[in-house]
């Protein structure tokens, strides 16, 4: 009786491995119930092999793969809860760091520890268990004849579960339904195809980013007469127009915000784009716009980084820009800026910032764009205007706490916002409800957006060219939106802004619902197109 407890326990710590979902909404009590393919070929390998070395090895193969593939089930979940998509094996390894300092940020040192120590532990208890499972069935004692047809009935199933995988990756046409799924082995198979795709993607990429109709053109920004900000608005996308829970404050701050600048003689349009990415890697939505190419994954940032292709910034310096990034958010060192085509970079360290983080967010956006001012456009330079990259991190998850505007002129060195830095709830506490999340989420937008719009109309006298634009849109518990979406804003001189009126923006900060979403890879371009006299015949095309 023990015997036979052992081994229907050592069946359902298989069963459990085998069912691990990859994706959020799989999380129900029903995939319990679903009927691994792989779980006979297992159980039936286990006892035909029995107890002598290449069991042994057939084990150790077997539970090493199980392992793997429960890990890449985790980073699917994780992606997939932040980013609405899977994991990619070639270029997401480098996300893990990125996700652990944001964790660092965010939550402290001991929380973050013991959520790796958590993970850790389970990683090693799973494989443990799985250990003692295969072995539990391994040390079956039948007669050499069973053991062969146990090994028949291995290959039937593994039969089975290749017809299924087949059937459900390459629409193989089956004569009958499997009674179950290959689940395991399907992601297994999955990541082998992903690998070989991503490679000839990668490819296909690097000749496309050689293939650039501005390389040669001239005359190119000519029409600006002005400094040039693009300023990306972290976490902001169509969600904050879309859905009520945001629209109904974001909506009003955004009218009012409009009219305000029109009473100083501003003029604004505003449109849609679809960002590479969701929920996170605001990197790949600069890279974007900045290349005039997809990038929506780790390889292709870097594959872009090394094409020698010219960024929006790289053309700007040759047609008469000063160029630079202000990255409040950047505290390691940042070596790809090198070939972006910025003259100066500056850091979270160069911004001048003394007062305290706001958890993962080093500084509050308007004391980003103060020392924009001071560092960069307050008389600074060499007489040329200004073509500069701002990222803006006050809407940055956690989203906790939520500075407010203070009087420009009493900014200073940012101790001001020291006590802001330090009100609330931590983001332990916050994150343990989602609803809290939403409605801290909800202000952080409302600060920045009230925060540009300031910043804009405080300069209305000798206004900059300013496109404001949401990096993605926030993860999708969060934004309640799966869209990728994102708006966008020019604000300028009305000479410059209506330049883009064909490009069928709306007048005002609120896009009309029915314009037409552009891909954010076509925005090099089209500024590039609508601020030029004439480039070259390849550029106008």
């Amino acid at each position: 009786m023990a015997h036979l407890a052992r081994l229907v326990g050592a069946a359902v710590v298989l069963h459990l491995i085998l069912i691990q979902p990859n994706h959020p909404a799989a999380m129900t009590w029903g995939a319990l119930w679903l009927f691994p393919l792989e779980l006979p070929v297992i159980l039936f390998g286990l006892v035909a092999l029995g107890r002598g070395r290449a069991g042994f090895a057939v084990r150790g193969v077997l539970v090493a793969a199980l392992i793997v593939i429960a890990v890449l089930k985790g980073a699917d979940h994780g992606m997939f809860t932040a980013f609405g998509r899977g994991f990619n094996v070639v270029g997401d390894l480098p996300l893990i760091g990125a996700g652990v300092r944001l964790l660092l940020g965010s939550v402290g040192v001991a929380v973050t520890f013991g959520a790796v120590l958590m993970a850790a532990l389970g990683l090693a208890g799973a494989a443990v268990l799985a250990w003692w499972a295969t072995g539990v069935w391994a040390r079956v004692r039948i007669a050499w004849p069973w053991r062969a047809v146990s090994g028949a009935a291995a290959v039937l199933a593994g039969a089975l579960a290749v017809a299924e995988i087949g059937q459900a990756m390459y629409r193989w046409p089956l004569p009958f339904d499997p009674p179950g799924a290959a689940f395991t082995a399907r992601v297994g198979a999955e990541r082998v195809n992903q690998v070989r795709t991503t490679l000839a993607e990668l490819r296909l990429f690097a000749a496309t980013a050689a293939t650039d109709p501005f390389a040669a053109a001239d005359t190119v920004l000519d029409r600006i007469d002005r400094d040039v900000l693009i300023v990306f608005v972290e976490s902001y996308g169509r969600a904050s127009l879309d859905i009520p829970l945001y629209a109904d404050l974001h909506r009003a701050t955004l009218a009012d915000g409009a009219a305000r600048l029109a009473e100083l003689g501003l003029t604004t349009r505003s449109g849609f784009v679809a960002s590479p990415t969701r929920g996170g890697q605001s990197w790949l939505a600069h890279a974007t716009f900045a290349n005039g190419l997809w990038i929506n994954d780790q390889p292709r940032y870097r594959a872009a980084l090394v094409s020698g292709r010219e960024t929006l910034f790289h053309i700007a310096a040759r047609s008469g820009f000063r160029t630079a990034a202000v990255m409040p958010q950047i505290t390691l060192p940042w070596p790809e800026a090198d070939v972006m085509g910025f003259d100066t970079v500056l850091a979270a360290a160069g911004l001048g910032y003394r007062g305290l983080p706001f958890n993962w967010v080093t500084m509050p956006d308007q004391f980003t764009l103060t020392a924009l001012d001071r560092l960069l456009r307050s008389g600074q330079g060499d007489g040329r205007p200004l073509f500069a990259q701002v990222v803006l991190a006050s809407s940055h998850a956690p989203w906790v706490p939520v500075p407010d505007l203070v009087p420009w002129g009493d900014v200073g060195d940012g101790r001001i916002f020291d006590a802001m830095a330090m009100a609330g709830d931590p983001p332990d506490v916050v994150w343990r409800d989602r609803d809290r999340v939403r409605a801290q989420y909800r202000l952080s937008i409302d600060y920045a957006l009230r925060t540009v719009i300031d910043y804009a109309a405080r300069h209305a006298d000798d206004p900059p060219l300013i496109f404001v634009v949401g990096d993605h849109q926030a993860a999708g518990f969060v934004a309640l939106d799966d869209r990728p979406d994102v708006p966008v804003h020019v604000i300028g001189p009305a000479d410059l802004v209506d330049r883009v009126a064909d490009w069928g923006w709306t007048r005002g900060m609120i896009p009309a619902p029915e314009t037409s979403v552009v891909p954010m890879d076509r925005m090099r371009d089209r500024l590039l197109r609508a601020f030029s006299t004439a480039p070259s015949d390849g550029a106008a095309g």
